[in-house]
């Protein structure tokens, strides 16, 4: 017998909203104005603004490093799982070529995971299950118990 990921009668995750973005410079502000948008009705107690940063970081990632032969998008989508909220960001990416880097300090570009890495309470990358690559980020405590 396999084991569930969630005990029963414990809700699964929930999902509160997602956006499609053209892979362009104005879908980072655009994503900072719409996650700010459409998460206020769930009035998280978290900070919207760090997450709102951690998203444009995200979104600007993977535009840059997003690849495909055919037209694409960035897909972001978050969810409420228990008191946490989860942010996933999804492009047509290669999952193995996500990683932290360490730039120098005039190094214009490449702190993107790093802060990610500093404000979130953990973040993921890997396959995503829409294809591609998935980068996503937890806020623990987002809501109260």
């Amino acid at each position: 017998m396999g084991n569930s990921t969630h005990e029963r009668g414990t809700p699964g995750p929930e999902f509160l909203g997602a956006m499609t973005l053209h892979p362009l410079p104005d879908s980072v502000s655009m994503a900072r104005r719409w996650f700010r948008k459409f998460i206020a009705p769930y009035d998280p107690a978290c900070s919207v603004d760090d997450c709102a940063l951690m998203i444009s970081e995200l979104v600007t990632n993977a535009i840059l490093y997003g690849r495909s032969d055919d037209t694409w998008v960035v897909r972001v989508e978050w969810f409420r799982d228990g008191t946490s909220l989860r942010v996933e960001v999804h492009n047509p990416g290669f999952p193995a070529n996500v990683r932290m880097r360490r730039p120098d300090a005039n190094d214009a570009h490449g702190r993107g995971l790093l802060l990610v890495d500093s404000i979130a309470d953990s973040w993921h990358s890997g396959p995503s299950r829409i294809g591609g690559t998935v980068v996503s980020f937890v806020v623990a405590d987002a809501w109260p118990a």
